[in-house]
C-alpha cells in the first residue's frame, strides 16, 4: 500500500512538510489513528514524523493545533522547495506546501530591480524563492511577519539561502510597518494571508510607488453551485478598489487550491495604474 492508497482509504487530508506528515484522519477511523501513522512510517521511508491536525489554522499567527502520533517526537523540520531550504517548527509558524507552484509563478513574474513588499511573509518562503529563482533579480524584498517565531526562522532561512543582500526580514504588523517605514517604496506587493488581504488592501496600495505597481492578494471564496468563484473574487476586490478612487486593471484571477467543498483559495493579480486621488477608507 502506497501513500496515495493510505490517503484515499483513511485520511481527509495529507501534507508533507520536510520529513513530517501532517494528516487529518476521517472521523470513522479516529480510533486507529496511531496505527495509521505507524503504517505511514513503514511505507514511506523519507517520513520520520507523523502528526495529526486537530483544528483549522487559527489565530493571529495562523498556527495549527497538532498532536504527535508516531515517529521522532518533534515538530521541527527542514523543507526544500525549488532548491531553497526552509527551517521551521510547524507548531509555531504557518506553512503550506500546497502553494509551491504559485510561489514559482510569482517568482517568474518579477522583473529586474523591483522592490517587493511581502506583507505576510511567514518563514520567508515567497521572499526567498523569488530572490533565488526569479529570472530577473529584484533589488529588495521587505519580508514582514507579526509572528516572532516566523521572523526568527526567516532571519535564519535568509542566511542559509544566502540572500541577505536582497531579503530583509521585518518583525511587526504589516500595516504599521508600511505606514512607518515602507510608504511608496514597492513595485510589487504580496498578500498571502487570505483572512487579512481584503482588510489590508489599502496598506498594500500605500506601499506601492506613486506610479503604481502590482498587488497579489489571496482570499478564500465560498460559492454556490450556480456561482463562478472567479467572478465572485473579482467582484469582491473591485468593490473595495472602487472605494479607494484609484485607476486599476485586473490582470488575472485564479484558483490556488480547494480548502473545503465549494471553497477555494484564490489569488487576484491587480495592477494599480495610478495612485492619483487615492484615499483611505
Amino acid at each position: 500500500m502506497n501513500l496515495r492508497d493510505i490517503k484515499r482509504g483513511w485520511l481527509r487530508s495529507l501534507d508533507i512538510i520536510g520529513d513530517i506528515a501532517v494528516i487529518e484522519v476521517k472521523p470513522e477511523f479516529k480510533e486507529i489513528k496511531h496505527e495509521i501513522a505507524e503504517k505511514i512510517l513503514r511505507e514511506v521511508n523519507y517520513i520520520k514524523v507523523v502528526v495529526e491536525k486537530k483544528s483549522p489554522i487559527s489565530g493571529e499567527h495562523r498556527v495549527m493545533d497538532l498532536e504527535w502520533l508516531a515517529g521522532e517526537k518533534r515538530f521541527t523540520t527542514i523543507h526544500r522547495e525549488y532548491g531553497c531550504i526552509f527551517k521551521l517548527d510547524i507548531s509555531k509558524v504557518y506553512f503550506t506546501p500546497r502553494l509551491s507552484t504559485e510561489r514559482m509563478r510569482i517568482a517568474r513574474m518579477v522583473r529586474a530591480g523591483e522592490v517587493i513588499v511581502n506583507m505576510f511573509a511567514g518563514v520567508g518562503t515567497y521572499s526567498i524563492i523569488i530572490a533565488k529563482r526569479a529570472l530577473e533579480k529584484p533589488s529588495k524584498i521587505y519580508s514582514i511577519d507579526i509572528n516572532p517565531y516566523a521572523y526568527d526562522y526567516a532571519v535564519e532561512n535568509v542566511r542559509i539561502n544566502k540572500v541577505e543582500d536582497i531579503v530583509i526580514p521585518i518583525l511587526g504588523d504589516a500595516k504599521e510597518v508600511i505606514m512607518n517605514k515602507l510608504m511608496g517604496v514597492a513595485d510589487r506587493v504580496l498578500m498571502p494571508y487570505p483572512e487579512l488581504a481584503l482588510k489590508y488592501l489599502e496598506y498594500a496600495i500605500m506601499a506601492l510607488k506613486d506610479s503604481g505597481g502590482i498587488i497579489h492578494a489571496y482570499d478564500f471564496i465560498k460559492y454556490m453551485k450556480n456561482e463562478d468563484p472567479k467572478v465572485k473574487m473579482r467582484d469582491r476586490y473591485e468593490e473595495k478598489l472602487k472605494g479607494f478612487d484609484v485607476k486599476y486593471e485586473i490582470l488575472d484571477v485564479r484558483r490556488t487550491g480547494e480548502v473545503a467543498p465549494r471553497e477555494y483559495r484564490m489569488v487576484i493579480d491587480i495592477k494599480i495604474l495610478s495612485k492619483n486621488g487615492f484615499k483611505r477608507f
